[in-house]
């Protein structure tokens, strides 16, 4: 591994504070760290609770209930999204009473000493054979929230950059035709609760299928003049475009009041030279976090609207498939870090 020990001191400014400006957490500049699970060398919850903590990062991601992580989080004060396995969603969608069982395990015992803000209802389903059920299953984890008397959490979905037909210029971009009604009843939902759409953005694969025709410097903050011109809006990085095709794509199902949350976004440092690259990751990362709220980055097409961020990921996985996918991890299992990552 590429790597470039440094005392927690020096990546003590790797994420700011978040705020929380809604009671559902919507709209808060905030920026969390995803955390997975495939690896056999990783800290235990608690050692991984005290490494977000000591590190300032304030909000985390996993990918689904993990009692032992729920237990580590009490009385933490991270913020947390979870959902449930995207093989669980059909059975939400279709049984009421599965959807209440959800919120009695998961939500009802931990609402007092964890800070579950989020319910993500599939990972990138959409599109797929259970992209039908996903608006049901948000719909019913909603009524069993309000059965159960819980308020204050986002019940939303992740989707993928597939998810739209296309995204250039972003101006252009709409969901697939496949899942235009689709998208058009869950966002309908997500107005009606204030709730963010999910979705992930990853210039790195974008500019790793491309390179001839993508600049390194766009996709990795460091163009200082606009590459995309849309109309009146101009581009000077890919995920500000990307996360603006989402926006377009809402507006075209009349929901341009939904904001765009970005449930991952990150850049490998190893297995696809040269464009994976430790000097390539930090630069991604570095240019996707700010340091201070009133800086916070907006996009051209929401320009009053601060884009929250759960960068990708936590920790290197040794039991994902292939290099590339192993080396997104800001940290070591060892919890020493990758790369520094320092306020800009």
């Amino acid at each position: 591994m590429d790597s470039k020990p440094a005392g927690l001191a020096v990546v003590i400014f790797m994420l700011l504070f978040i705020q929380i400006l809604s009671p559902a957490g919507v709209y808060g500049d905030i920026t969390g760290v995803c955390y997975g699970r495939n690896g056999n060398n990783l800290p235990s919850p608690a050692d991984t609770i005290a490494l977000y903590k000591s590190n300032k990062i304030d909000a985390i991601r996993i990918y689904e209930p993990f009692a032992d992580m729920l237990e580590a989080l009490r009385g933490s004060g991270l913020l947390v999204a979870f959902g449930p396995r995207n093989e669980e969603i059909q059975p939400l969608a279709q049984d009421p009473a599965a959807a209440t069982i959800f919120v009695g395990n998961w939500i009802l015992p931990y609402k007092n000493d964890v800070a579950i803000k989020w319910i993500t209802i599939g990972n990138e389903v959409l599109p797929g054979e259970i992209a039908p059920f996903v608006a049901a299953a948000i719909r019913n984890v909603n009524a069993a929230l309000t059965l159960l008397g819980v308020t204050g959490i986002s019940v939303t979905t992740v989707v993928p950059m597939n998810a739209l037909a296309n995204s250039y210029p972003p101006s252009a971009a709409t969901f697939l035709p496949e899942l235009t009604e689709i998208m058009a009843e869950i966002a309908s939902i997500l107005s009606q609760t204030n709730s963010p759409l999910m979705a992930n953005i990853y210039p790195y694969f974008a500019y790793a299928s491309d390179p001839a025709q993508i600049p390194l410097d766009y996709a990795v903050f460091k163009s200082q003049t606009p590459v995309v011109i849309d109309g009146d809006l101009t581009y000077t990085n890919m995920f500000e475009a990307m996360v603006d095709g989402f926006n377009a794509a809402l507006e075209k199902v009349n929901a341009g009041n939904v904001v765009v949350m970005v449930a991952e976004s990150g850049w490998p440092t190893e297995g696809n030279p040269p464009y994976t690259s430790v000097e390539n990751a930090a630069a991604y990362n570095s240019g996707l976090r700010t340091c201070g709220g009133a800086l916070r980055m907006r996009t051209p097409r929401r320009p009053e609207t601060p884009v929250d961020v759960f960068l990708f990921e936590m920790f290197r996985e040794n039991e994902k498939e292939g290099p590339v996918e192993q080396s997104f991890g800001m940290f070591a299992p060892d919890m020493t870090p990758v790369y520094n990552l320092n306020c800009l």
